[in-house]
């Protein structure tokens, strides 16, 4: 009876697998005679540090000597459980890894050289855009993108100040990365966000993700005035949800919508990029500029939250969270408190 329920299984599977491309290839028919299929991501991988003390930074837990007795070999590891993840992400759907892939929680660049030198990534000839930001904790926004595909234009790394309610002085936290390039002759720019946590509780905490949203629209009304026909991704994690009150200013409002959320519908039926609490957030997030449904040739075909079975944690009290980073000893395991989050970018070609 085993292998008959494993039968039904892979059937099933099979049946869903040729549902998604043939989908894919409708819509691809309807906008062109030929088409290309692209992924664009975004992943929080949850704190990868080297094994250095930065006396800068609060990076003390992740050194031999800290609370985590952070190692460089638990470095390599966690380096390469990232590359197994990113390397998958879309694979069903455009038989590659992402051609773009915002990044957060890194603490410098040599660390992302290690990641896209890995095996399963140095085929496809990732570049790295990365700026030191002033976070306190040493942590960063980042970009990898396949050079064959995108071709970078622009970059740049927007501050962020915040004001401490206790004591007035100002702070730095993440920057926003900007990056502007091309896909084929499409100029696409990317925001690469990672706003302040809910640290001290969602509504004192929550000015700081409005100073960052009214941030993030500066930024984006700048460039809809400069390039009119340039398309937009904003990626990250928000640490707030679609219907949270700093991701619909980002929006806009009804009658003068910037942006449309194809996540919103996902956190009404319960996806989440992360778990607390027996709670789903979905903090990890894409939106699109308008007029990326106005396009014929390059155009947003789906979003997704990608969490495969390797990605969920087994033991009970968990069951179905993301399986996050953990110390064992010598040995590590778990991914990131994040599951990544995905979208699929058709491009027609005449």
């Amino acid at each position: 009876m085993i292998w008959k329920y494993e039968y039904k299984k892979i059937c099933i599977f099979y049946k869903t697998y040729f549902i998604r491309y043939a989908l894919i290839l409708c819509t691809l028919f309807c906008y062109g005679q030929k088409g290309q299929v692209y992924t664009f991501s975004f992943y929080n991988v949850e704190n990868l540090f080297d094994a250095y003390d930065n006396p800068n930074t609060f990076d003390d837990d992740y050194t031999p000597e800290g609370r985590l007795q952070w190692t460089t070999a638990l470095m390599h590891q966690k380096t390469e459980q990232l590359a197994r993840v990113i390397s998958r992400i879309g694979v069903k759907e455009t038989q590659r890894p992402p051609a773009v892939i915002g990044i957060a929680e890194v603490e410098h660049k040599n660390l992302l050289r290690d990641l896209i030198r890995n095996k399963l990534l140095a085929p496809y000839n990732y570049g790295i855009i990365h700026f030191e930001s002033p976070d306190f904790r040493g942590i960063d926004v980042a970009l990898l993108y396949q050079r064959d595909h995108f071709l970078v234009e622009d970059q740049k790394a927007i501050k962020l100040e915040l004001t401490d309610p206790k004591t007035g002085y100002n702070r730095t936290t993440r920057d926003i990365l900007v990056v502007s390039g091309y896909l084929a002759q499409h100029r696409i720019s990317l925001l690469i966000n990672h706003w302040p946590s809910r640290r001290g509780g969602k509504v004192k905490s929550a000015p700081h993700r409005m100073k960052a949203a009214r941030l993030h629209k500066k930024i984006t009304d700048s460039l809809m005035r400069k390039y009119p026909e340039g398309k937009i991704i904003s990626m990250g994690d928000y640490n707030d949800n679609p219907n949270d009150k700093s991701i619909q200013w980002i929006q806009g409002k009804k009658d003068n919508q910037a942006f449309f959320n194809p996540m919103k519908k996902m956190i009404r039926q319960g996806i989440g990029s992360l778990a607390h609490n027996d709670r789903w957030f979905l903090f990890d997030q894409l939106l699109f500029s308008m007029n990326w449904s106005k396009d014929k040739e390059l155009f947003h075909l789906k979003t997704a939250v990608f969490n495969p079975p390797f990605l969920r944690t087994k033991r009970s009290n968990y069951h179905g969270y993301p399986f996050r980073t953990k110390v064992s000893g010598i040995r590590l395991e778990g991914y990131s408190d994040h599951f990544p989050v995905y979208a699929i970018i058709g491009l027609s070609i005449e």
